[in-house]
């Protein structure tokens, strides 16, 4: 910054240099100097919720006659502007910042009490709107941190998430539906298994995307409980009585979701449960897209010298070097993104450690990782599902090559002549690279019972 580009502010440590023009104060602009760790920014739903937030307390305070109606009111329309994402510009503070949030609290502060001031007439800095008597009132970063992780998780989970979940398993049962005509060599252990429709096998995996995203929805309603009103250490000091079930119904109102405060507010105060929960629950479903992912890859594997069992839709050429090379790239963008996922998980658990007494400390870096994880799960699905899942499809010449080829068929015949027969008989198949039909007629064992049972629609 040089002089033409600065104004001077002050807070209780002194002079601080600051943009011009910026909406924030000392204590943001203390932050950007004292933490230029990583360039990244608390996601504009964790913004939106410190909006939510700030116009909520201003009217609960304002309701419960602890502030002035015209400041109120300023504060009210500056914070619905950060809602609507006017200033996110003005949101400058790094990720990794001073512990529980406190530079990230007074940002939303700054912004809103120098805007709240613009919009009664003043100028910046002027205080008509003060950041901590005003804006803060009734509030901590203890509290306002911990509330706009449930309020922003809360939201991405109900608005994004669950409804691109929801979406992508609706695509993988039309696809179970429509494989079921199709019979395929099962593999255990990546070895010839005994035969299973197609449309069984994608039933499969739409089911269990279908439980993880019923894990999902259990487990966000604890990101309805939230401690506004809680202050420092869950006391509520500062705060008139009625702050806290005012502030809270009118962030219910704001949301449209069933936000209330919680069973125990020291509880709350201590421990960042529900994103711990939460999270540990997209874990989940990650682990199961890496499943779902890895196994489109192998079955798509080819398409000469693969399995070939699925073809997928080609979205970009794949080799830099071999021309006609096709690879699957969303598969691999998906398991990427799953990965990141369980490494967020990683974080937020040991973050979730940084819980002593009172407080967790670690809050900001909860809620970034928490957030991109929601964020960039719902980006993936929404890829995974219309640029490969949709355009699936069956290659059924080469199931019923593989089915034929499998030696697993052997194991319809255990209850005719036995396990250890039908073991040596799959054995001398394959030293002498026969089918099963060929060395069962050449021992003179073939009979209709035999080949009935070997027929592949009655195993499935």
């Amino acid at each position: 910054m040089n002089d033409q580009a600065v104004r001077i502010g002050r807070d209780t440590l002194g002079e601080v240099r600051i943009p011009a023009n910026a909406l924030y104060g000392p204590q943001t602009q203390r932050a950007v100097e004292n933490f230029p760790i990583s360039g990244l920014r608390l996601q504009r739903a964790f913004i939106r919720a410190q909006g939510l937030i700030k116009a909520s307390a201003a009217y609960a305070n304002m309701v419960t006659g602890q502030l002035d109606e015209q400041k109120a009111r300023a504060i009210i329309q500056a914070a619905e502007e950060v809602i609507d994402g006017m200033w996110d510009h003005q949101f400058v503070v790094d990720a990794f910042q001073a512990g529980a949030g406190t530079s990230q609290n007074m940002n939303a502060n700054e912004v809103i009490a120098n805007r709240a001031t613009q919009l009664l007439g003043g100028q910046i800095d002027q205080g008509l709107v003060h950041p901590n008597d005003h804006v803060n009132m009734a509030q901590s970063t203890n509290d306002t941190i911990h509330v706009a992780i449930n309020i922003a998780g809360a939201e991405l989970v109900h608005h994004v998430l669950l409804p691109v979940l929801d979406r992508t398993v609706q695509v993988l049962w039309s696809k179970a539906e429509q494989f079921m005509p199709i019979i395929k060599a099962g593999r255990t252990h990546l070895q010839d298994a005994v035969p299973i429709r197609m449309g069984q096998e994608f039933s499969g995996y739409a089911q269990t995307l279908a439980s993880a995203a019923e894990r999902i929805r259990q487990s966000s309603a604890r990101l309805y409980e939230i401690g506004l009103g809680g202050n420092a250490v869950g006391t509520g000091i500062n705060a008139h009585p009625e702050y806290a079930e005012r502030a809270i119904q009118e962030i219910a109102r704001r949301t449209g979701l069933p936000f209330v405060p919680p069973r125990n507010r020291f509880a709350f105060m201590q421990n960042t449960s529900a994103a711990l929960e939460v999270h540990a629950a997209v874990k989940e479903l990650a682990v199961h897209v890496i499943k779902l992912t890895s196994d489109l890859r192998l079955l798509s594997s080819g398409p000469r010298t693969g399995l070939a069992e699925v073809q997928l839709p080609a979205v970009q050429p794949g080799s830099s070097i071999m021309p006609g090379k096709v690879n699957p790239v969303i598969l691999e963008m998906s398991y990427m993104v799953a990965a990141q996922v369980i490494g967020n998980d990683a974080t937020i658990t040991l973050a979730g450690c940084g819980s002593q007494l009172e407080i967790n400390v670690m809050m900001p870096v909860i809620a970034y990782n928490l957030l991109q994880s929601l964020l960039i799960m719902s980006s993936m699905l929404d890829v995974l599902r219309e640029k490969c899942l949709v355009g699936l499809e069956a290659n059924e010449a080469q199931c019923a090559k593989w089915m034929a080829a499998s030696l697993s068929l052997v194991t319809a015949l255990n209850p005719l002549i036995g396990y250890d027969k039908a073991a040596a008989l799959a054995k001398q198949a394959f030293s002498e690279d026969k089918t099963l039909e060929q060395v069962i007629r050449e021992a003179g064992l073939w009979t209709a019972e035999i080949e009935q049972a070997l027929r592949p629609e009655r195993m499935v």
